[in-house]
């Protein structure tokens, strides 16, 4: 089934950044794309052929959505699989398919799965209220420090917490959720994988996550991981093996733990394009992006080796900032070789809203970060 230039068309549920930057090689190749968000100023929406504003978890909106379209994927998790299995039955491709999506959506799902299946994961404890956690506490069978990780709708930093004191659970959402015990973590990595409708795999490098300590967002990505080759390797065959559990098709994120005593621990999974990601659009031969559409579309995947190393760096909300966005001080890092602003296109700003990334490329990953601080340190994502 060819798409180029022709009446064939992707759907696409979710219009952000990430749909925006999926929409970069479905206009490079002429392919036909249909777009559905509930926000009727989405990014994705100067990029598509047809927008549509809908609640991607409304049963009927999705189903209403997939009438004529030959396949369909997703760029956030948060869609409601159970129109995307009625999608699959009505014969129209859906990828990452629903059963993977099922148990991707829910980090406790997620969680039994990897123990089922032999992954490492940090031990971990199922808790359906806030209260019965508190019960612990008090007979003495949970001891600070730990984890919180609610089951569901948690993403970029929401979701998670660190608990260190009574105080800090005051804080928590009562919803279903999980412990985790404190792992003593060296450092966070992240191994994006592709699969195509063939079963072909291919692996980018493993990257380095920083996060920030306040927002519980990635900082920075650093490209390739500052790790030596075998971790690398063990890293790699971690993803690969999930890879082959899930038999997804797409671009798959795989986050891991290197703990303090050289353990790779699985922490989550994202079956879409992710933030860790970004770095490919310039540094690697294919993005995750490119390498997402050859997927779902049965083409051959592309090279996913770094053509050079660098640094990706997210541009968020400053503290304080809520309105009409205004990119302070971008123009003087635009002077600065190897230097590649990206903006996503969302018209408000608020306090680590993803409001855009930088990249950084260098031959030397050093002279990468030392860049990539500066240019943290000059962009201001501020309200007019």
């Amino acid at each position: 089934m060819t798409f180029f230039s022709s009446s064939k068309t992707i759907g696409i549920l979710g219009g952000g950044q990430l749909g925006k930057m999926l929409l970069y090689n479905t206009r490079k190749w002429d392919i036909k794309t249909k777009v559905l968000d509930n926000n009727p100023n989405a990014p994705a929406k100067l990029s598509c052929d047809e927008f549509h504003v809908g609640d991607l978890m409304d049963y009927q909106t999705v189903l209403n959505f997939a009438k004529n379209i030959d396949v369909l994927t997703i760029e956030i998790e948060n869609v409601n699989v159970k129109a995307l299995e009625e999608i699959e039955k009505k014969g129209i491709k859906v990828y990452p398919q629903p059963n993977v999506l099922a148990i991707i959506q829910n980090k406790l799902k997620q969680k039994k799965f990897y123990k089922e299946n032999k992954i490492p994961t940090a031990p971990f404890r199922e808790f359906k209220s806030i209260k019965s956690i508190k019960e612990e506490i008090i007979h003495g069978n949970l001891c600070f420090p730990f984890v919180w990780k609610s089951n569901s709708m948690g993403y970029d930093g929401f979701g998670v917490k660190i608990i260190k004191s009574n105080r800090d659970i005051e804080e928590l959402n009562d919803t279903p959720g999980f412990i985790e015990d404190l792992v003593e973590i060296k450092k966070e990595l992240s191994v994006i994988i592709c699969r195509n409708v063939k079963g072909e795999i291919k692996n980018f490098p493993v990257v380095e996550m920083i996060f920030n300590n306040d927002s519980n967002q990635v900082e920075y990505i650093i490209s390739p991981a500052r790790i030596n080759n075998e971790i690398s390797r063990k890293a790699i065959s971690i993803a690969l093996k999930l890879s082959k559990l899930y038999n997804h098709v797409g671009i798959m994120a795989i986050e891991l733990f290197l703990t303090s005593d050289n353990e790779i621990l699985i922490n989550e999974v994202a079956p879409r394009p992710h933030n860790s990601g970004h770095f490919s659009i310039e540094m690697s031969y294919t993005s995750q992006f490119e390498q997402h559409i050859r997927a779902i579309l049965g083409l051959p995947l592309g090279e996913a080796k770094n053509k050079i190393s660098g640094v990706m760096v997210n541009l968020v909300g400053e503290k304080q900032n809520n309105g009409p966005v205004k990119f302070s001080n971008i123009d003087q890092i635009m002077t600065i070789e190897g230097v590649t602003p990206h903006i996503y296109g969302k018209k408000e700003t608020r306090p680590n809203r993803k409001m855009g990334h930088v990249t950084i490329v260098n031959e030397k990953i050093e002279n990468a970060i030392k860049i990539a601080k500066k240019v943290k340190e000059t962009i201001k994502v501020i309200s007019k």
